[in-house]
């Protein structure tokens, strides 16, 4: 099992605010820190210091870690050219010496589109599926080569497929609740499949729905990474839970109703170990407060060394 931090800037966090967070978190053994690809604050709340470009936030993280891995979940299909991205992504692999990770999606919150003119097309699955394509496509070219593609969105002409990223494959993340293509484009793109913010029974569903997508392919089921995200409080005392829920606007109550991780060491250890009974090889938890460092410290320094890695 791997285990990650993943967090939500866009909510009111500044690069040093980041990158203070990414580094603890390396510190205190965590195997990676993930953020979202967002420019828009969601719900009520103070939006300073605004919204930081995911890119070029993990280009400057590439530089200031030195083992965590780094990467989106997910970034939006609608946010840039497939050739720019898998530029963007091969230079900050190449940054941070083979550590990067690349979460894609197609988009969903429209608000921030029409905010920032960008378009926010209705057939978002299929810029998706070419995108995946173009990606992946481009880096596996070969160095003497190039690459095109004709599509119905995209059309690429002799590429040079540069940069080279220094993983090979670079670990693509695809995920969601789709019933069909989801885990239709997971199986055949994907090296990671994720699921998050549902409760262990419909994890268990769309686990059983991408492991039979591979089969119909005639892929491995085993070769795809299975993980899981959920919001997450993390404490001592029900008084700390109560108080750090109450920082990010949620009732405890409801948080844990909703099958959220809400608790200290064996609260937390034991639902892990049921999301790896499921088949999760990673865990993300999302950590709202990210000013909150003494919350990090408490899952890294305490729950984190009583969590199962094999």
């Amino acid at each position: 099992m791997e285990y990650c931090v993943f967090t939500e800037p866009q909510q009111g966090f500044s690069y040093q605010e980041q990158l203070d967070f990414a580094q603890t978190a390396e510190q205190l053994g965590f195997d990676g820190f993930f953020r979202s690809d967002h420019f828009l604050r969601m719900g009520e709340g103070d939006p300073l210091p605004g919204p930081t470009d995911a890119w070029t936030t993990l280009a400057g993280l590439a530089r200031e870690t030195a083992r965590i891995r780094l990467g989106t979940l997910v970034s939006s299909a609608t946010f840039r050219l497939p050739g720019l991205l898998a530029i963007q992504v091969a230079q900050v692999d190449q940054m941070s010496s083979g550590r990067v990770e690349l979460g894609l999606g197609t988009g969903w919150f429209e608000a921030e589109h029409t905010a920032y003119g960008i378009p926010f097309p209705p057939r978002r699955f299929d810029l998706l599926e070419e995108q995946l394509e173009i990606v992946t496509g481009l880096w596996s070219t070969p160095l003497d080569g190039t690459y095109s593609f004709h599509g119905a969105h995209y059309d690429l002409t002799d590429a040079p497929a540069l940069p080279m990223p220094v993983q090979s494959p670079v670990p693509v993340i695809v995920g969601g609740g789709g019933p069909k293509r989801t885990p239709a484009l997971a199986a055949r793109y994907a090296t990671e499949f994720n699921i998050g913010f549902q409760p262990e029974t419909v994890i268990a569903e769309k686990f059983a729905g991408v492991r039979a997508a591979c089969e119909a392919i005639g892929r491995e089921p085993d070769d795809l990474k299975l993980s899981v995200a959920l919001p997450t409080l993390a404490g001592r005392t029900d008084a700390d839970l109560r108080w750090r829920a109450q920082t990010i606007g949620e009732d405890l109550d409801e948080f844990r109703a909703k099958g959220n991780i809400a608790g200290g060491v064996d609260a937390i250890v034991a639902q892990v170990g049921r999301l790896r009974d499921l088949g999760a090889r990673r865990m993300y938890f999302q950590l709202l407060d990210m000013r909150d460092l003494e919350q990090l410290e408490y899952l890294g320094a305490e729950v984190l060394p009583h969590l199962p890695r094999d």
